[in-house]
């Protein structure tokens, strides 16, 4: 299967913005969540993440220099409670942004934004910033709103869940507009009325931000298809990831759009499969925070949730959020884990993001056993 890699960077030319993101590597490997506690893992055990800024920069660096493609945070300003208030404590994800940009050279780092929370002039401002900081490293990561619970803190009601998507198509619009550099314009859609807007600095050396959409939903895919660069698709049964992600980049491709489609997993790697697999079970089941899984369980499948969701999806979904945020596991020893990484490749995606339970303690080893294994498998090219 062709990946969409492939057809940006021959489309794109010698790239001079996001050159990680258009890189030769058929698998692509994120940082995923880092700027949250605990990170993507729910779970009690005193060695989860520790989402210090600190950490933030060590991290950073450290993926920086092993050659990882970028850093994705999550948008969130609510923790889902339990015994460790999960994700309670969250840096804001664009001048989170803008100081890991600061102190990296080559890593893209997104910004991840709650379009309706945001209104796109003061966003198209904030990222320009950050791009102008990483020196066209900045990436926008676009979600359309799920969680009632934290709009309840704006005061702001959602959409309902497919006229979420007409409204990050008129907001990311305006943004578009702004970093064209054009003279002060009207704009009069359904859900934005604004005059005289203008916008300047353009974005670093006169290309847009990469935009990256999450969104697993008919609708969510068909936004990212018609309007993203990227598309995170968060997929439980894996069965049915190369039809999806088929599914998108056909549509991309009928539209004349190039596009690389990623998921999200996290790493559990040991020098013995049985290792990880009691590792696993230490944090991910017997110390996981059932409290505040069920909480975004519930979230997930509430009236202000995503209808994308179906009851098979739940149980596996409360297997697999205490371990990792939903996200494919990949649990072993680093034969294991490369081959299972090969495996989502063969489906179609382009890239993974990734989770540790503890960041800086797995991934030096992460990075000293699995990427190699990656290179020899064709997968990834050794840094140059």
């Amino acid at each position: 299967m062709a990946h969409g890699a492939d057809a940006l960077a021959t489309a794109s030319g010698n790239r001079r913005r996001n050159h990680t993101m258009f890189n030769r590597n058929r698998m692509k490997i994120g940082i995923f969540a880092s700027n949250c506690s605990s990170g993507m893992a729910a779970t009690k055990v005193p060695e989860r993440w520790n989402a210090s800024w600190a950490n933030n920069v060590k991290l950073a660096q450290m993926a920086d220099e092993a050659g990882i493609e970028c850093m994705v945070p999550v948008g969130r300003w609510k923790g889902y409670g339990g015994e460790t208030d999960f994700e309670g404590s969250t840096f804001e994800t664009i001048t989170w942004a803008c100081g890991l940009l600061a102190v990296t050279r080559n890593i893209t780092v997104f910004g991840t934004v709650h379009c309706p929370l945001i209104h796109p002039v003061l966003a198209a401002k904030q990222a320009v910033t950050a791009d102008h900081v990483g020196q066209g490293r900045f990436g926008l990561n676009i979600v359309c709103g799920w969680n009632q619970d934290e709009f309840n803190m704006f005061g702001a009601r959602q959409q309902d869940h497919d006229r979420r998507y007409d409204y990050g198509r008129e907001w990311w619009e305006v943004i578009q507009r702004i970093w064209s550099g054009e003279g002060p314009f009207d704009y009069h859609g359904e859900f934005f009325h604004l005059h005289g807007v203008i916008g300047h600095p353009a974005p670093w050396g006169g290309e847009r931000p990469i935009m990256m959409n999450a969104g697993s939903s008919p609708a969510g895919r068909r936004f990212a298809a018609l309007h993203s660069d990227f598309h995170f698709d968060q997929i439980f049964f894996l069965e049915q990831a190369a039809e999806r992600v088929n599914q998108t980049r056909t549509l991309a491709r009928q539209h004349g759009r190039p596009i690389q489609v990623f998921t999200s997993g996290y790493v559990v790697c040991r020098p013995t499969a049985k290792e990880a697999r009691d590792y696993f079970n230490y944090f991910g089941v017997e110390h996981a925070d059932w409290g505040a899984v069920d909480r975004l369980i519930e979230l997930a499948m509430g009236a202000g949730g995503s209808r994308s969701i179906s009851p098979e999806v739940v149980k596996m979904a409360k297997e697999r959020f205490a371990g990792g945020y939903g996200g494919v596991p990949f649990v072993g020893d680093p034969d294991t884990v490369a081959a299972e990484f090969k495996r989502i490749s063969d489906y179609g995606f382009d890239g993974v993001a990734i989770g540790f339970v503890n960041f800086l303690d797995e991934l030096p080893y992460f990075c000293q056993e699995v990427l190699p294994r990656l290179e020899r498998l064709g997968l990834r090219e050794p840094l140059r």
